[in-house]
């Protein structure tokens, strides 16, 4: 929390690998971190997205998955299950889309954060092409007007947005398939995805975000933010925080003016 609270008074906060009931995670006692969290950083929304939900040995409930914590309102929240295809020769894990639109002054903003899985390409493309789905699907439904009244019911008309930010640990690399696919254009008027440190920074290599700290290797780039296009101009600052040495991955700030 004294990281988080030097590099920025944030308004929004997406945080990855958050666990409850784990023992054998790194920084992790078992106990529920999406409470904990909620109750650490008052003022914010807390909005939690449990992936991996498995019972062990004794009947506990593990869970294992991502956050966003928001100071402006939450106006929906729809938790998406990504794909998961049969990878049997590697490890792997249920992974999972948390989006948030949100009541901010520059209108509805879509905030969305997820993980993709690390050991199987196989299943990280299937979720590649669900991600670049479920955005042009919000993008449809912002730009729509479906039938229902405000607040009444579970068929209410809710807004989405199409200004969008999709955050996250992607295990590709800046220069792979799956990072060029997921800003593929699309085939009618849906603005794709966008790398945002390179709009920001079109003439810089990505810095890197995994392994900064460490002396056994090379660091390398995984974690991205990407903003719609029709966002791109709002952003102003973007950069990737090399002195926090607490995580294995390196925090990232962006600014939207």
């Amino acid at each position: 929390m004294a990281d988080l609270r030097r590099i920025a008074d944030a308004d929004v906060v997406c945080l990855q690998e958050v666990a409850a009931g784990y023992t054998d995670l790194p920084g992790s006692d078992g106990g529920n971190q999406f409470v904990q969290l909620a109750r650490l950083l008052t003022g914010y929304t807390p909005v939690a997205g449990v992936a991996t939900d498995v019972m062990d040995e004794v009947g506990n409930r593990l869970l294992f998955g991502n956050m966003i914590l928001s100071r402006y309102p939450v106006v929906q929240v729809p938790r998406h299950a990504l794909p998961w295809p049969v990878d049997a020769d590697v490890m792997s894990m249920q992974r999972g889309l948390i989006e948030a639109t949100l009541s901010t002054p520059l209108g509805l903003v879509r905030v969305s954060i997820t993980h993709l899985e690390y050991f199987s390409a196989l299943q990280r493309a299937a979720q590649v092409e669900r991600l670049r789905e479920l955005h042009r699907d919000a993008c449809l439904h912002a730009g729509a007007t479906r039938p229902g009244v405000a607040h009444h019911g579970p068929f209410c008309a809710v807004p989405r947005a199409s200004l969008a930010l999709l955050a996250g640990d992607f295990n590709f690399l800046p220069d792979s398939h799956e990072h060029a696919r997921l800003q593929a254009p699309y085939d009618d008027s849906v603005l794709p995805y966008r790398d945002a440190w390179t709009l920001r920074h079109p003439f810089a290599a990505h810095p890197p975000t995994v392994g900064v700290h460490d002396v056994s290797g090379a660091p390398f780039t995984f974690d991205y933010i990407f903003a719609s296009g029709d966002l791109a101009p709002r952003i102003r600052a973007m950069r990737v925080v090399a002195d926090v040495a607490g995580p294995d991955h390196q925090p990232m700030l962006m600014e939207l003016a």
